[in-house]
């Protein structure tokens, strides 16, 4: 691509700034997904794999980008930022956010490494805005249009309700704890479920919304409309209903504002959620065992738990590189044959969501790096420490994700493990559903 082009070039700033929006919406086909004139201190050309179209990216075998992001990242875990460059002067040439799964991911992990070099992934990592609207015209955020893509998120709200309406089939006192509760529509489904159950709706269904900063910004205000409206849909369905939200600034302060009434079946709900919540390598206080502990001190009837299948919390930086790579190549494949591959809706819903989560893995540490998965296999051990045991999934569960399926690509794949659900993509397991009490 000339340098003449009307082209803007998806690259970091080497000064970081959180009023800079580094990642601006793709606007069309010819148009790249976000401008910094600058080039980066650690490449002697501007980046010039941000807007290419699919048909002006050079052809390349995806174990070249690979094999070269591979070197790279071991060359900047090392501090050889002369061979980093190098490396990243090569893999320019060949990574697009717009061309073939390898490549798109390729540039994103690129852009990963150049955050690691310049300290700038937090900044880059709030500054993407997943859940809130493109635009004041557009109210379909990003994560909505990956929702229609792709069935990991319609996953976690058919599997977890499934599991949720058969441990309260005979409660007629009902409190449910949404810990990322977004707009709320998991649970509108539950309310018309409940209001046609043989026995009857429930006496009473609460739901509990909790709260953070980033989810009210997201939303452009607190919880208040997301309980009118589940609300003004349970007065329809002739469910008896009342919404709360919470605070989860703390976990102390977050029991504390649950409003607990004796002899309600508790259900606890976490989304996607849980690896976001700090362990015992991040701070001694080890807020995520901490929390489990809470739950469970409160009899929940049941929890669901929904996790990307992934290693990256405790890995060394090549290892959660390697993992993140092998992860993200599955994901952006099944992206990949949803929606075209200049697909402006696309673009900005891989750049804002996956990219976002792709940056926090690779460009940060500590305290900063929020993303933090784990295998089932650790969770497992969590939750049986803080006293847990599994509730296994029942075939009526898998049932229910199988008709969701039915609108997605044959190359999705469900199994059943241990009592857990694993949703994966040909050979990979991405994404399993598993129930405690």
């Amino acid at each position: 691509m000339s340098s003449g082009s009307n082209e803007q070039f998806f690259t970091l700033e080497s000064s970081f700034s959180p009023a800079n929006h580094l990642f601006t919406p793709y606007e069309s086909p010819q148009t790249a997904a976000s401008v910094l004139s600058d080039t980066s201190p650690y490449s002697s050309q501007g980046s010039n794999y941000g807007g290419a179209s699919s048909s002006s990216v050079p052809t390349r075998n995806p174990l070249d980008i690979n094999q070269l992001l591979l070197r790279c990242a071991e060359a900047v875990s090392e501090g050889d930022l002369s061979t980093a460059g190098a490396l990243m002067d090569a893999l320019e040439q060949i990574v697009s956010i717009s061309g073939d799964p390898v490549q798109r991911l390729g540039a994103y992990m690129l852009e990963g490494l150049r955050a690691r070099m310049e300290t700038s992934g937090s900044g880059i990592y709030k500054s993407l805005r997943c859940t809130e609207p493109a635009s004041s015209s557009e109210m379909m955020s990003y994560m909505q249009v990956l929702y229609q893509m792709c069935p990991y998120w319609k996953f976690a709200y058919v599997a977890a309700n499934a599991a949720i309406q058969e441990a309260v089939e005979d409660e007629d006192r009902i409190h449910v704890v949404d810990f990322q509760i977004a707009q709320g529509s998991q649970w509108a489904d539950l309310i018309k479920a409940l209001a046609i159950r043989q026995r009857g709706p429930p006496h009473i269904l609460r739901v509990t919304g909790v709260d953070d900063a980033d989810s009210t910004h997201a939303r452009g205000g607190g919880l208040r409309i997301v309980g009118e409206t589940l609300s003004e849909l349970a007065a329809s369905c002739d469910v008896p209903f009342e919404f709360h939200q919470a605070s989860m600034s703390d976990v102390r302060l977050l029991r504390e504002n649950l409003v607990l009434v004796p002899g309600e079946a508790m259900v606890f709900n976490f989304p996607y959620v849980l690896h976001h919540v700090p362990d015992e390598s991040v701070n001694t206080d080890n807020y995520r065992d901490e929390l489990l502990r809470m739950v469970q001190g409160l009899s929940p009837r049941v929890l669901t738990l929904v996790e990307q299948e992934s290693n990256t919390n405790t890995s060394a930086f090549v290892h959660r590189f390697r993992e993140t790579l092998d992860y993200y190549t599955a994901m952006f494949e099944s992206i990949d044959v949803a929606r075209a591959r200049d697909d402006s809706q696309r673009l900005n819903a891989e750049m804002h969501c996956v990219a976002k989560d792709i940056i926090s893995m690779i460009g940060c540490e500590g305290a900063e790096r929020v993303e933090r998965h784990e295998l089932l296999a650790k969770w497992r051990a969590r939750f049986s420490l803080a006293g847990f045991a599994q509730r296994p999934l029942s075939p009526a569960v898998a049932d229910c994700v199988k008709d969701m399926l039915k609108d997605f690509h044959t190359n999705y794949t469900l199994e059943e493990h241990k009592g857990a659900l694993y949703l994966g993509w040909k050979n990979r397991a991405m994404v399993t559903c598993s129930a405690w009490r």
